[in-house]
């Protein structure tokens, strides 16, 4: 199966797709997105919301702000409106003043938490990234820098407690190893 060449066919079927890359941290959802966009940008304009920017900082990323903005985003891609949101600022620990994107076609949702069940009814089909979460911890290191250890640590048991109660892995329509 060529991947690429099911999506644009998924795509090119619906009306404004929604794609949702989840997976655990470092499983390469952003390298991914990103390869995804390039390859259907001929046919759609694209956008990708990587779900770092819409974290509120370590200790709150998966709360019901994550779930409402997720929401908000595919309803308003799904009605053809502009995507207005905050990015977070890792290194302020504060959301930056909202910016607006212009209207595309596709939107790609990129990160741990994408393909949670409050976008279900909106994402035209969700692809699982499947990774030993410690494999995806020490390329998160590599990437990041070791400031982030402890940090990476914590965020390990959320992730995990997250896909449990969403069933994520289980809800995606592709599921990939890296």
């Amino acid at each position: 199966m060529d991947l690429i060449n099911v999506l644009s066919e998924i795509c090119t079927n619906t009306s404004q797709p929604i794609i949702a890359i989840d997976g655990p941290a470092g499983a390469g959802k952003t390298t991914l997105a990103q390869t995804i966009s390039l390859a259907l940008s001929p046919q759609m304009s694209t956008t990708i919301i990587h779900m770092d920017d819409l974290y509120n900082g370590w200790e709150f990323a998966l709360d019901e702000n994550l779930t409402q903005t997720l929401a908000w985003l595919a309803r308003s891609h799904k009605d053809e409106k502009p995507l207005k949101y905050s990015s977070f600022n890792w290194a302020l620990g504060s959301f930056d003043t909202a910016k607006e994107i212009p209207i595309s076609q596709l939107l790609i949702l990129e990160g741990v938490g994408s393909a949670q069940r409050s976008v279900e009814d909106f994402v035209t089909t969700s692809i699982w990234l499947d990774l030993d979460p410690q494999i995806g911890y020490q390329r998160v290191l590599d990437r990041d820098g070791e400031n982030i250890a402890n940090s990476m640590k914590v965020w390990l048991a959320t992730q995990a407690q997250h896909f449990i109660v969403e069933g994520t892995k289980e809800r995606c329509e592709f599921v990939l190893s890296t």
